[in-house]
């Protein structure tokens, strides 16, 4: 298990970015432990329904705010009060700007410092989303729309989300995938590749690709499209056209350093309006498909070893500025913009369509 430092990615142990903590409905009635980025967190949902993520200790005592069972604030049902949480040992209670607004025992006020610290999340896409910055500002780019979530009425299905676990790998060995183009004749079945192709675009790393394939797609003349992009270094989005057009995320978030969770997740539209029963059904068998040909992905990094330097060919992809794209999220933000600049630009590694420009030697 390779860490940041080995990879020289920069000073911050854990990147800067929009990551996903949880799935949506796992946020309900009590307060959730979660462990991200080296450090415990608890998520609640105040009676509001909004989500909220604090620290995980009270001030008072350091006592998990959310690993506890026996207490009678627990079986009192008073863990949350509208947009509060109360610590199960003392009772204190916590609003979601993370000051203490309770102390039921006190007879000489609240101290200033009864605080807990609080994170900004979003939810959407039934997902609950983290902002993570190291140095704590406020985001740098926007979470993606998900624009398909809501066109259910436009024959969009709905993801299921599959939690796949953790992965004892750090991030740098999924984002190399981006610009690998050599491993999907023999890994993922392609065949005749007609383009493959790069783009550093500030904070967005986008693979663009067209193939034949195996078994997707009927005959040798057709090809499968497929333009997939990083927002940030946690969220991966593909788009593959055809017949029912689909949304695949994967997404990847550091645990400890060295280790991510994985979640992923498909979306496809299966007709001009809202699926029926047999529409959602051919939407899971979609989702299933695809989800065996990311496990193949998923099954080498499971078990390869860290790759702190790549032999490179010059018939792979571009590894090196991959890489170098990723060290912004490592960075100080003075010095993310710098980084960009360095790589910003596209890399062809193949191109045979008509017209296409020869590619250098």
């Amino acid at each position: 298990m390779a860490k940041t430092a080995e990879y020289r990615l920069g000073p911050q142990e854990y990147p800067r970015g929009w990551f996903m903590i949880a799935a949506a409905e796992e946020i309900a009635a009590d307060p959730v432990p979660l462990r991200f980025f080296g450090r415990e967190f608890v998520g609640y949902r105040g009676e509001s329904g909004k989500v909220y993520l604090t620290d995980a200790y009270c001030p008072h005592m350091r006592v998990h705010l959310a690993r506890n069972t026996t207490s009678y604030v627990v079986k009192d049902g008073i863990r949350i009060e509208g947009e509060s949480i109360r610590c199960p040992a003392h009772g204190w209670r916590f609003g979601p700007d993370g000051k203490c607004d309770d102390i039921p025992y006190s007879t000489h006020g609240i101290p200033k410092a009864a605080c807990i610290k609080t994170f900004p999340v979003v939810e959407r896409a039934g997902c609950v989303w983290l902002w993570h910055d190291p140095e704590g500002g406020e985001p740098e780019f926007d979470l993606p729309l998900f624009e398909e979530w809501d066109m259910e009425e436009q024959g969009w299905v709905r993801w299921r989300l599959d939690p796949l676990g953790t992965l004892p790998v750090h991030p740098q060995e999924i984002l190399d995938n981006m610009a690998d183009v050599a491993h999907f004749i023999p890994v993922h079945g392609s065949r005749d590749i007609v383009y493959f192709e790069n783009e550093y675009r500030d904070h967005v790393m986008v693979q663009r690709f067209g193939a034949g394939h195996r078994t997707l797609v009927s005959s040798g003349e057709d090809v499968l499209i497929n333009d997939t992009w990083y927002t940030g270094p946690g969220i991966l989005l593909s788009r593959m056209e055809g017949q029912h057009p689909s949304i695949i995320m994967i997404t990847n978030t550091p645990v400890e350093d060295g280790v991510v969770r994985v979640w992923y997740a498909l979306m496809v539209k299966v007709s001009g309006t809202r699926a029926d029963d047999a529409g959602i059904s051919m939407a899971r068998s979609y989702q299933d498909v695809a989800l065996d040909a990311f496990a193949q992905d998923f099954e080498l990094w499971q078990h390869k070893e860290a790759a702190l330097t790549i032999l490179q060919i010059p018939d792979d992809g571009p590894f090196h500025k991959g890489r170098i794209w990723h060290r912004q999220f490592y960075n100080p933000r003075e010095k993310a913009q710098e980084i960009r600049k360095s790589v910003n630009g596209t890399h062809v590694s193949i191109d045979n369509r008509p017209g296409a420009k020869p590619q250098a030697a």
